[in-house]
């Protein structure tokens, strides 16, 4: 099973540019769909990005298009969250996580989830 620790969160202004980090050991990612899902108190959870472990394509909600950039390192057994223009419905708790056999992009409820991370916050503050 692979373990997952996130870092990178914390307090960031609005409109900030925050990069999470996922180490990850146990396994070669490139078994694996991994991916970023984020919780928000009262809100559902949302995975929110993903990398495919079939051909390397990777995924984004359209809540964080165009915004958001994940990436891996091989190397380093390590991917990446790059967070820009932060919006109000950003903060929240991200979570790296591991996925059964196809990448998860929604919301709600997902069984497909092998292994998760701690989490690290995001809060935006000015």
């Amino acid at each position: 099973q692979v373990q997952l620790v996130e870092s990178g969160g914390g307090v960031v202004q609005p409109g900030g540019s925050p990069r999470l980090s996922c180490a990850t050991s146990g396994s070669h990612l490139y078994y694996y769909a991994i991916g970023w899902f984020r919780q928000a108190p009262g809100k559902e959870r949302e995975g929110v990005s993903c990398i495919s472990s079939v051909d390397g394509s990777t995924y984004y909600a359209n809540s964080v298009k165009d915004r958001f950039t994940m990436s891996r390192d091989d190397a380093k057994n390590t991917v990446y969250l790059q967070m820009n223009s932060l919006k109000p419905e950003d903060p929240a708790y991200y979570y790296c996580a591991t996925y059964e056999r196809w990448c998860w992009i929604g919301t709600g409820d997902y069984t497909g989830i092998t292994s998760a991370g701690q989490g690290t916050q995001v809060t935006v503050s000015s």
